[in-house]
């Protein structure tokens, strides 16, 4: 009876931390940013009101990354509970960064629809509908932090990516020197945390196969899991393509002579 109120409670301030998350991710988009951002770059005055929005939610997207990104790797080095077990280890500090970016996802969608005129992205509605029905049974059950923890590494290669589009808008030459390398930071940044990694995730899924921690999962998950895990890696396998080829265009132009 103890362990399912603390269950209850768990779940209870998960849900408060998602609609906490999706509170604060909407004030930095229709307060903040628009504030410092008029303020700070001369651009953002000139941009049309579909290009602010799309700037003010790049705003909101780096700042989510940097925050579940970073909290992630602490996760990763110092929760001893679950990386020794993967599946029902301690979900506490997980559930909380789970939450964060499941407010963040609910906020992006409702952005997406409001927006979709201008913002029309097929590929990113499906990895946010994916994600959140896969986190649902980590915020409610608690199963699987180790694995939606790695999961969450992939919000590094973010800032580099929302960087490359701050650079075009405000007039960087695609052929300079901040572009270019921003360019390779981002294709090998995401290549690490969302390409490299999935010989070793999928390894590690492949090991709890048949054991009694995956047993006791129950169906529900384990397809939530599994499929969720496909759809993410073929939109990260498409992405990494559509990088690539976007750098190689750019690093292979050749100076026109004068």
């Amino acid at each position: 009876m103890v362990s399912e109120l603390k269950m209850m409670d768990s779940v209870l301030l998960s849900y408060c931390v998602v609609a906490f998350g999706f509170i604060g991710f909407q004030f930095l988009f229709s307060v903040i940013s628009p504030r410092i951002s008029s303020t700070c770059c001369f651009t953002y005055s000139q941009l049309t009101s579909a290009r602010q929005c799309e700037w003010d939610s790049r705003c909101v997207s780096t700042i989510h990354a940097l925050i579940v990104g970073s909290f992630c790797l602490y996760i990763l080095a110092f929760d001893d509970a679950v990386n020794d077990d993967p599946i029902w280890g301690d979900p506490f500090k997980v559930k909380m960064n789970v939450a964060v970016t499941s407010g963040y996802l609910v906020y992006d969608l409702l952005f997406f629809a409001r927006y979709w005129k201008e913002m029309r992205d097929p590929y990113m509605v499906c990895h946010h509908l994916a994600v959140l029905y896969a986190y649902g049974y980590v915020l409610n059950r608690g199963v699987l932090p180790y694995f939606a923890n790695f999961r969450l590494i992939s919000e590094l290669s973010t800032p580099f990516v929302n960087l490359r589009w701050f650079l075009d808008v405000v007039g960087m030459p695609r052929s300079s020197k901040p572009v270019l390398l921003n360019g390779l930071a981002m294709a090998l940044v995401f290549f690490i945390v969302r390409i490299a990694v999935i010989p070793s995730y999928y390894s590690q899924v492949f090991a709890t196969f048949g054991t009694e921690g995956y047993i006791r999962l129950g169906i529900g998950p384990q397809v939530a899991w599994i499929v969720s895990c496909v759809i993410l890696d073929v939109l990260n396998v498409f992405w990494m393509y559509k990088i690539a080829r976007g750098l190689y265009r750019v690093v292979k132009v050749k100076p026109r002579k004068a």
